[in-house]
């Protein structure tokens, strides 16, 4: 089945739409969605899923994502020599805190995807739905998690029912499958051998010193030899995603365009080879200590927006202009109100 290139991401954007964007670019082609299916969903069935197996369907269901969950994804996968739809729900985490009511989330779209197919037999077999051995497809729900804090429970829906234990009989139970990007070393991701080893490295990415800890773990001949075999179109979306993810590290855009760029032309290993680190806290440091040469009130301004511009938050700003400066709250707000 030949492939289709996937758009590109286009414009600017925001740290909050980083993770939800290379999310949403991974799992939107179907060569990616199939190799992590394979790679990371321990279920036999899945195993030799193809691209050409999998369906988007995402835009049936488009009206139940939130706008803060809009990398959520609904896959139709076609299992061999089985005629019945098997669903996938991939639900992508991308904030940087655990969500442990995704379960109910995960609950409404499982629900809404069963109506939908009940609607659609009932179209073509009037009354189906009201007979013996009418059954509904399968529904695989999939939370991938690529932030930093440990999501250590919440995946069963029984956790969120007061009193479950003693009314188990008569409360409904299921659990999603927790893909923890965290819980994978570098090595055992190399071991997949394909292009989703690449992305999923990158997107452990936290902070810019991750990425030369990443650089040591990774041979060029390996970023090279798995890349010099990848279609065009495959190689637009790594380099995309690198894009994405480095700017998420504070990386200039100007370099992070020029290491994509190295993506596309097949010499992924001098992305490592050419990069440059960038510590945010120590240029953060360098600045306070230039902005005080020029005397305090500079040197708080320019404090100020240095934060802001490395997306540091109000609250925590404050704190540092209160630790930093020997500034009382409300001082710090007001200076805050007026540079912010």
């Amino acid at each position: 089945m030949k492939q289709t290139k996937e758009k590109g991401t286009g414009g600017q954007l925001p740290n909050s739409q980083i993770r939800d964007t290379s999310s949403k670019i991974i799992f939107g082609d179907s060569r990616l969605c199939a190799q992590f299916l394979q790679g990371y969903v321990n279920i036999p069935l899945l195993k030799d899923v193809k691209p050409e197996d999998i369906e988007d369907v995402s835009k049936q269901y488009v009206h139940m994502f939130t706008e803060e969950r809009n990398s959520d994804v609904v896959k139709k996968v076609r299992l061999k020599g089985n005629e019945t739809p098997f669903y996938l729900i991939s639900l992508i985490e991308h904030k940087s805190q655990v969500d442990y009511n995704v379960i109910m989330q995960v609950l409404r779209y499982m629900v809404y995807i069963w109506e939908n197919y009940e609607k659609e037999q009932e179209r073509e077999h009037k009354g189906i739905s009201k007979t013996k051995d009418f059954k509904y497809p399968p529904v695989l729900p999939i939370v991938y998690y690529d932030g930093a804090a440990d999501w250590n429970d919440g995946i069963e829906l029984e956790n969120r029912v007061y009193l479950s234990s003693v009314f188990e009989e008569y409360i409904p139970n299921f659990k999603c499958i927790l893909v923890q990007l965290k819980d994978y070393s570098n090595a055992e991701i190399m071991e997949k051998k394909d292009e989703l080893s690449i992305v999923m490295m990158i997107s452990k990415l936290q902070k810019a010193a991750d990425f030369t800890e990443l650089s040591k773990d990774v041979s060029v001949e390996y970023l090279n030899g798995i890349t010099s075999k990848s279609p065009e179109y495959l190689l637009d979306i790594i380099a995309q995603i690198v894009e994405i993810l480095l700017l998420k590290i504070n990386v200039p855009r100007e370099e992070a365009e020029a290491f994509s760029g190295k993506v596309k032309e097949r010499h992924m290993g001098e992305l490592f080879a050419n990069f440059e680190a960038y510590d945010v806290q120590e240029t953060r440091r360098v600045a306070r200590e230039e902005g005080m040469k020029e005397g305090k009130e500079e040197s708080l301004v320019f404090a100020i927006r240095m934060m802001k511009e490395a997306s540091v938050s109000r609250e925590i700003t404050c704190q540092q202009l209160i630790r930093q400066f020997g500034l009382s709250e409300s001082e710090a707000e007001k200076r805050l109100q007026e540079n912010w």
